[in-house]
């Protein structure tokens, strides 16, 4: 169904400057267009990057901001030209609603690697128009860019959407997902304990690795890692060189690579999806005597997300998450700054984002 091109009249929460607050903001999304999905909100996760982004860390924020990129609703209307969704669909949309749809990139199902991606929010729509996310009662979004969320699947898991899909296409790219390799995981964050849980699912054995001796009985009694090891320890570090297939250094914060490298093994894999905001150091001598690979991945394109969830919902996978409601964003957001949750928030915005 075709409306009249007046805009949509949308709620969320929004931080107006670099404090990162955020505080209650009417705006206004599209008008559904055809090939656009609109639904109403009913889950987003809260990602570390948001962070990064209200605070304008990254040096690219565009304010008001409106953030949210792992955001699971049911679809409410379906443009004339919509194929893939009907209304009453449960959906996804993950970290982009935008790309150039020519390049190579795009051709191959890789959106994000596209130069001209659109990201979820504090992005720019080719018209100028800014992008705002899932804190936020509604959202417009061309169909490409969303998944279908199989019925199975709780929707509070919406942070596999960013967290999920940013260690499952790595461990798949880089072929990490064969059983019986040997995985290793540093840190236990949002990203790392989904990098268990896939890791797990495809048969391997897996090692946490964490600077945090109190993270042991977490990692392998709540998750189900097989080993763990504190990479502060010289002892247990020495004692399982050699040991590794590939590695996924969830880590964003400044630290050393060469004790992760001597972990693998000959032709083993360090695979970055953490960010640092400085350079690391890399010693290149031990890449060269075991052949071994330092890499990185970002995200996964919307085909990849769409097998993902698929996987999920199969294998019973869903993030460790603590859903809150929408009027504690604030204060989530001072807590995931200490990191204080088991692993990944979740707004509850079906039911409780209120207007007043």
């Amino acid at each position: 169904m075709e409306k009249s091109h007046e805009n949509v009249k949308a709620f969320g929460w929004a931080a107006r400057d670099t404090s990162g607050v955020l505080s209650p903001f009417n705006f206004s999304r599209r008008v559904t267009g055809e090939k656009d999905v609109q639904f109403k909100v009913m889950y987003c996760g809260i990602c570390h990057s948001d962070l990064h982004q209200l605070k304008n860390e990254w040096s690219n924020s565009i304010y008001p901001m409106v953030p949210g990129h792992e955001v699971v609703g049911v679809v409410t209307e379906v443009g004339s030209k919509v194929e893939k969704f009907k209304t009453g669909d449960k959906v996804g949309v993950g970290c982009l609603v935008g790309s150039c749809r020519k390049c190579e990139n795009c051709d191959n199902d890789l959106e994000n690697y596209c130069r001209d991606q659109i990201m979820t929010y504090n992005g720019v729509y080719t018209d100028g128009i800014p992008t705002y996310g899932g804190y936020s009662d509604i959202m417009v979004t061309n169909e490409h860019y969303v998944v279908h969320w199989p019925e199975n699947l709780p929707m509070e898991a919406a942070p596999l959407l960013c967290a999920g899909i940013t260690t499952y296409s790595p461990l798949r790219y880089y072929g990490l997902d064969k059983p019986g390799m040997h995985i290793g995981v540093v840190g236990l964050g949002g990203l790392g304990h989904m990098a268990v849980k896939f890791a797990k699912a495809f048969g391997t054995k897996v090692t946490v690795i964490s600077t945090a001796v109190s993270k042991k009985d977490e990692a392998i009694d709540r998750l189900g890692a097989d080993s763990f090891l504190v990479s502060r320890d010289p002892d247990q570090m020495q004692g399982a060189a050699g040991s590794l297939d590939g590695i996924i250094d969830t880590v964003s914060a400044i630290h050393p690579l060469l004790p992760l490298i001597n972990l693998l093994k000959t032709h083993g894999k360090l695979v970055m999806v953490g960010a640092p905001e400085k350079p690391l150091e890399l010693p290149v001598l031990p890449l060269l005597l075991g052949r071994k690979l330092v890499a990185g991945s970002a995200i996964g394109g919307v085909k990849e997300t769409q097998e993902m969830v698929d996987f999920a919902a199969k294998h019973n996978i869903t993030p460790d998450v603590e859903v809150v409601p929408m009027d504690y964003v604030n204060t989530a957001l001072e807590r995931l700054l200490k990191s204080d949750v088991k692993y990944r928030f979740v707004l509850d915005i079906g039911n409780t984002l209120n207007k007043n």
